[in-house]
């Protein structure tokens, strides 16, 4: 089976997606080319799981101050040049198409009439019992044809009696010796300004990772350019995490057990969702605005969060894959929820922070 993967590359979360899929995809000798998009290629790190990957321009969201843009969005769009790219990708030679909302792939298996297998967060969408909030007509279309896919298989923090299986994350990650440091990573925001409020509060020191960031210790607040190694590293020790409401960080975070303040990109429909299933869970804190105050009141008392422990699920989905039996994923989603039950069932106890 040769596959073409297609990676949106706006979030690393998408990426560490596609990580975890490298390797098993690796592992069983499956042939795949990856294809990123949605940022500069200057902008992407540590892609050695990746080969000799590809990328392009893709179509993708600008955001100013933890919201959405809407005119940056526009001003920023090459639909021409997505056009070019779209007639001129060739997929006669693939088995199958995976997007993981990328669109370039999508759309070119789609006009080529390729098997398009969508793998991700936003393909949880649309199903009735999956909470959303702030979605509109623009958002519903932009879920249904940004990056359509015939097969579908969703991630998301709970069955939702649909297609959807728990996030894809490294199960072998675990929760170190806890420190005393927060790590905050909220990228859509205006990093001067978190800077700002974070040093406001005195008694607490925050490890701030944002890729507009530099190396800089400012008194309680440590910057860092965002990385691989030494962000897992901070965040498997950290005693609690304040990040934008994504979906991939705080799948890690609840797999290990670690608290986290989640603040929702505005006008972001995905992000708006996560924050009201974080809340309808009972699985995360979130603050609706970036504000000292909401942080202050949060770090006074801690919620205690019991870890997830997901399984490893990019392997069963790639035993799903090679199955071929795409258009059927009851088995595999029954398996992996009862996978997760059972660890969960062995390690019941929170990790102490």
């Amino acid at each position: 089976m040769k596959l073409l993967y297609g990676v949106q590359g706006t979030g690393n979360g998408h990426i560490s997606r596609a990580r975890m899929m490298a390797h098993h995809f690796s592992q069983r000798g499956i042939e795949v080319q990856y294809l990123f998009s949605g940022r500069p290629p200057e902008q992407y790190f540590d892609m050695a799981a990746f080969g000799n990957y590809q990328v392009y321009a893709g179509l993708t969201f600008v955001t100013d101050k933890g919201r959405i843009s809407n005119l940056k969005t526009v001003l920023q769009a090459q639909p021409v040049q997505f056009i070019r790219d779209l007639r001129s990708l060739d997929l006669s030679s693939y088995d199958a198409i995976i997007t993981d909302f990328e669109p370039l792939t999508a759309w070119a298996g789609r006009l080529q009439n390729k098997p398009v297998i969508g793998i991700g967060h936003q393909y949880a969408f649309g199903n009735a019992a999956v909470p959303e909030s702030g979605v509109d007509l623009r958002n519903r279309l932009i879920m249904r044809y940004f990056a359509p896919a015939k097969f579908r298989l969703g991630l998301h923090w709970d069955r939702f009696n649909a297609a959807i299986v728990p996030p894809i994350i490294n199960p072998a990650e675990q929760r170190q010796t806890v420190a005393e440091h927060v790590l905050v990573y909220l990228p859509f925001e205006d990093q001067a300004i978190v800077s700002a409020a974070l040093q406001n509060i005195s008694g607490q020191h925050f490890i701030q990772y944002a890729p507009q960031l530099s190396h800089a210790e400012l008194g309680n607040v440590s910057q860092r350019p965002t990385s691989l190694h030494g962000f897992k590293k901070d965040l498997c020790s950290a005693k609690a995490v304040i990040c934008n409401a994504g979906f991939e960080l705080i799948s890690e975070c609840l797999h290990m057990g670690i608290p986290a303040l989640a603040k929702p990109v505005a006008g972001q429909s995905e992000q708006l969702g996560n924050a009201a299933a974080l809340q309808q869970l009972k699985l995360a804190t979130v603050m609706p605005e970036f504000s000292q105050s909401d942080i202050e009141r949060w770090l006074k008392a801690i919620p205690a969060q019991a870890p997830q422990y997901y399984p490893d699920v990019a392997e069963a989905i790639c035993d799903w894959l090679l199955s071929k039996q795409w258009h059927n994923s009851d088995a595999l989603v029954a398996q992996l929820w009862q996978s997760s039950g059972a660890i969960r069932e062995t390690y019941p106890a929170a990790v102490a922070g």
